[in-house]
């Protein structure tokens, strides 16, 4: 009798504890299945809502790449984390010239902590708004498409955080505002989340 009392004492304790388990295991799962819902909604709404580029093709003034980006131009921008803290403020120097469809930016950057940075654009207008680049840190080539008064570039990018390359994806987004002025604004994107953005106005410097 004791040793069936014990048998079954034991057997309970460890219903019990399966169960706690259980329920414990139940609720992490719970609460994982519900977390991935929730981002892939998040995903889901970003993609439905994502501007298109036909949005803009009946926009003005029209955006002309080489009629803009020649000469002297200027520019100040911000980089806002993914929650939308100003984390960096820069300005940049930009040289443009083209030669027929070929077209060279050149740009001194300047952040708000010392840090300086150089990039050269190669630009090709391949005819009817299509644009393709390339620059020393763009893996492979950006294509640009511009329709109205906006063009949107994407390309990939090593970036260095850290005195680490991690490798983003840039969707990026210029609009003309007048012909001195655009309005450019960028997502940077790892792992189909944008994880910072950056807002920038260019400025063209009148020729003496």
């Amino acid at each position: 009798m004791i040793t069936n009392k014990l048998s079954i004492s034991g057997w309970v304790m460890k219903t019990r504890v399966i169960t706690a388990w259980f329920i414990h295991t139940k609720a992490r799962l719970s609460l994982l299945l519900r977390s991935s819902l929730i981002l892939s909604s998040l995903l889901l709404l970003a993609s439905c809502s994502s501007a298109s580029i036909e949005d803009y093709a009946d926009t003005n003034p029209k955006l002309d790449l080489a009629s803009f980006f020649d000469g002297e131009l200027y520019a100040a921008g911000v980089v806002e984390d993914f929650s939308g803290k100003v984390v960096r403020k820069f300005t940049v120097k930009m040289q443009a010239s083209w030669q027929e469809n070929e077209g060279k930016l050149e740009e001194w950057f300047v952040y708000d902590d010392g840090e300086k940075q150089t990039r050269i654009w190669y630009i090709t207008d391949l005819g009817d708004g299509q644009y393709k680049g390339k620059a020393g840190d763009i893996i492979g080539e950006a294509t640009g498409v511009a329709k109205g008064s906006a063009l949107r570039w994407r390309y990939d990018m090593l970036l260095t955080v850290d005195d680490s390359d991690y490798q983003v994806h840039f969707d990026d987004w210029m609009y003309l505002v007048d012909e001195n002025t655009i309005i450019n604004k960028s997502d940077i994107i790892k792992f189909g989340l944008t994880v910072a953005k950056v807002t920038l106005v260019i400025s063209k410097i009148p020729k003496a």
